[in-house]
């Protein structure tokens, strides 16, 4: 019954949400490929700025193999780190603006999405600074104490953490006090609003279901955008302030579709921000992608000659005038006024036929 609660919710979710505009890509081609036996189950990606890629995978049947792989442009392992302790569910990795590594070991799947029943109270953060060679933790607490499941980090332009949870409609939380380190007690989060995905119709292996869980998000090398991605689609929004919470909760977004991936879960952008890259969360030999991703031009600004003003008679002036001048200035500001009522009204009639028309 509780499953099919959940099942009817998320049916819900998709069907109430319009479904936005978008252009198909021009499609995926292979960046390169991981043949490492030893990255299964990749869940979240990075570009290196120098060339190369950061991978991070969530599971392991032995837990000291769960570790970050860095990779040369050809997916070739060249080196790797491991975590002090065991980490519980790795789910995105992301790097700040200084460079820092940041691991989200943000994953709690309930037992209705196969979790073993044991919820977790805290979540955790793992950063790796540039140059160190070992991670530090630091623990975080959802503000209700409501256990979650989330595969979504992102760091703002202030170095904020901020975690989209994977449910449809997917809540955003972010951390609004001084990063701890080592802390016992997790860091309490604050609640910023939802991310609210798409009804799209993309093929995906988990259908309508796949088009609203949240699985990945990224930040592009400059900072003014960011990207959140499910199963099916990925949703690009502007960050003019550098504040990502605010720009997936209250901005529109450009939607690029990554259809029929075995399973989505990461996703970055190229070093020049200009494509995405993602990767399946799959054991064996599993392909790096890349999209080119359609932006709208910017508009040219038009140039607008202003005609030299008439000068406006002084009332004095119009006091002064005789009865023809003063009959005169009466009828040309009635034009005026008419001339005007009817654009605005014209303007208004164009405006509810745009609205009215079909959506």
């Amino acid at each position: 019954m509780r499953r099919a609660a959940v099942i009817g919710a998320v049916v819900l979710c998709a069907l109430a949400v319009p479904a936005p505009a978008f252009a198909r890509p021009e499609g995926a081609r292979e960046a390169c490929r991981i043949t490492d036996p030893a990255v299964t189950e990749a869940s979240g990606l990075a570009a290196l700025p120098g060339g190369g890629y950061l991978v991070e995978n969530d599971s392991n049947p032995e837990p000291s193999r769960t570790r970050l792989f860095f990779l040369g442009p050809d997916c070739k392992v060249t080196r790797s780190v491991g975590y002090p302790t065991t980490a519980r569910d790795p789910e995105d990795l992301a790097v700040g603006r200084d460079g820092t590594v940041w691991i989200a070991d943000i994953g709690d799947n309930s037992p209705l999405t196969g979790g073993s029943g044991k919820r977790r109270d805290t979540i955790a953060l793992w950063t790796l600074a540039p140059g160190a060679k070992s991670m530090k933790i630091h623990r975080l607490r959802y503000p209700d104490g409501t256990p979650r499941d989330a595969e979504a980090l992102m760091i703002d332009g202030s170095g904020r953490p901020v975690i989209v949870t994977k449910d449809p409609s997917g809540q955003v939380f972010r951390l609004d006090t001084p990063l701890p380190t080592d802390n016992a007690e997790g860091a309490p989060l604050t609640a910023v609003g939802r991310f609210e995905a798409a009804h799209t119709g993309t093929s995906n292996p988990w259908g309508f279901l796949g088009e609203g869980f949240v699985t990945g998000a990224a930040v592009s090398p400059d900072g003014t955008r960011a990207v959140v991605r499910t199963y099916a689609d990925a949703y690009e929004f502007d960050v003019p302030d550098g504040d990502v919470a605010k720009a997936i909760t209250t901005g529109t977004p450009r939607v690029t579709p990554l259809p029929d991936e075995p399973q989505g879960e990461a996703i970055a952008y190229t070093p020049d921000g200009r494509d995405f890259l993602t990767v399946s969360d799959q054991p064996g030999p599993v392909s790096i992608l890349r999209y080119t991703v359609r932006r709208p031009e910017p508009s040219p600004t038009p140039v607008v000659s202003s005609p030299a003003a008439a000068p406006k008679p002084s009332p004095g002036a119009v006091a002064a005038a005789g009865p023809d001048e003063r009959g005169k200035v009466a009828l040309l500001t009635g034009v005026f006024v008419v001339v005007t009522i009817g654009l605005v009204a014209g303007v208004a009639r164009r405006a509810r036929r745009r609205s009215s028309g079909p959506v």
